[in-house]
């Protein structure tokens, strides 16, 4: 079964590629995917996700330019976050966790167009984000309304404590934007932090935002000593706080004793 979810992750990674790069260029998704450099359409059998890569030597089949290493890096990353999730979350006689996959397979793609997107482009792509939301939004009040009778309290409501847990992330890093007129944090950060806040819920929005902060130190510190940054260079937050969020997500499943620690 992991090796399906790992399968399925790969396509979707490939066609999460195109749409980080048709949302920038604002091209429509309907169309055939085509080479950036000289237009011509990509032929059927060199759209196979990672193989065609390498059997193109990472190159355009028709104009020789290279073809950048984002693709298939999303395409493997992509795949290894559905393998894990469909390992962790994924069992074939439970239909709670058929929808609860489902929920987390379309919400880490919409995480990974946004990480790709601010990585390459310093922005936000807001209509994603919102999707983001709705999409949430609406797990929620399914799940709730499935599981409302096992609810001990207020929190225990998947919609109530993702809405804190928005509020605090979202306030949280609003307040930074606007205290340092958006030197610290842009106001999209703000909104993304809405997203993960909900996607995570409240208290687990908290490890989620000390793991990105730490993570983002860390590389930060890194390319200083790289020489690739300075201390004045602008970084994008918006991947560090994915990858956050998707740690507290997947950590405890994998080491279910942090259950107990931190979550």
């Amino acid at each position: 079964m992991i090796i399906i979810f790992l399968l399925l992750g790969l396509i979707i990674g490939s066609f999460l590629n195109a749409v980080v790069y048709r949302l920038n260029a604002v091209e429509s998704l309907m169309e055939r995917s085509h080479c950036p450099h000289c237009s011509k359409k990509v032929r059927w059998f060199d759209n196979v996700p990672l193989l065609s890569f390498i059997l193109l030597s990472a190159r355009c089949r028709d104009c020789g330019e290279k073809i950048s290493w984002q693709y298939p890096i999303v395409e493997v990353v992509t795949g290894i976050i559905f393998a894990l999730i469909g390992n962790y979350f994924f069992h074939s006689f439970d239909f709670a966790s058929w929808t609860l996959t489902a929920y987390y397979l379309v919400i880490f793609s919409i995480l990974m167009v946004i990480f790709v997107y601010d990585f390459k482009y310093m922005e936000i792509p807001m209509l994603v984000l919102w999707l983001g939301v709705g999409v949430s939004l609406a797990y929620f009040l399914f799940a709730d309304w499935q599981n409302f009778g096992n609810a001990a309290s207020i929190l225990d409501l998947q919609l109530i404590s993702g809405i804190v847990g928005g509020l605090v992330a979202g306030g949280f890093f609003y307040a930074l934007a606007a205290y340092s007129k958006e030197t610290w944090m842009g106001y999209g950060d703000a909104y993304l932090g809405l997203l993960v806040g909900l996607v995570v819920g409240w208290p687990n929005v908290i490890v989620a935002l000390m793991l990105s902060f730490t993570i983002g130190a860390l590389v930060s510190v890194g390319l200083i000593v790289v020489s690739k940054k300075t201390m004045k260079s602008q970084v994008p937050f918006a991947p560090f706080l994915i990858t956050g969020t998707f740690l507290v997500v997947i950590l405890p499943q994998i080491f279910p004793y942090l259950r107990y620690l931190f979550f």
